[in-house]
């Protein structure tokens, strides 16, 4: 049987490392201070990772397990440099790299199609803008989607083993 994977918190962080939205789901929700210094602390070993990766000419988006405190810490980026850093709860049971990129794809069909919605239209210009914080600002009702999209994953990683056909289908339109 397949490990259950519990998420914990997701954060995205643009190019320039600024956050770009955070979101926590433990119940109750009174440790969300502590995944932001999980997502902070997460930039220095993804540049490190970014580094060796790019000395060895990988073009690989997943960075695998970034480090373990009292959550598993693993990071993606998008070929546009958006960092994507997952949190999981610690289990007895080993943790497959094949599910934790499902939802790593999962999240990242759900930015770009946030990013590249046509219909959107936002209050700055979005011409020469290099900092995708400014487009997505995560108190922003524009972006309710985006964050509905991103907490049904993560629910959807409480109830049952996510599998890559479901991440990417469910409700992500």
């Amino acid at each position: 049987m397949a490990p259950q994977l519990r998420l914990n918190a997701v954060a995205f962080v643009s190019p320039q490392n600024h956050p770009i939205l955070i979101r926590t789901f433990e119940q109750p929700r009174q440790d969300e201070l502590k995944y932001h210094y999980i997502a902070h602390t997460s930039l220095d070993v993804i540049d490190e990772r970014i580094q060796a990766a790019t000395a060895s000419k990988s073009t690989d988006c997943y960075l695998g397990l970034l480090y373990v405190e009292d959550v598993a810490v693993y990071g993606y980026m998008t070929p546009l440099k958006v960092k994507i850093i997952i949190a999981l709860e610690l289990s007895d049971s080993i943790v497959r790299d094949a599910d934790v990129v499902a939802i790593f794809k999962a999240l990242h069909t759900a930015y770009r199609r946030s990013v590249a919605n046509p219909f959107l239209r936002l209050n700055v210009p979005t011409e020469n803008v290099t900092d995708h914080s400014i487009l997505v600002s995560a108190g922003n009702s524009r972006w309710q989607a985006f964050r509905k999209r991103v907490d049904e994953i993560g629910r959807a990683s409480y109830g049952f083993v996510p599998s890559p056909l479901f991440l990417v289908t469910s409700k992500i339109q």
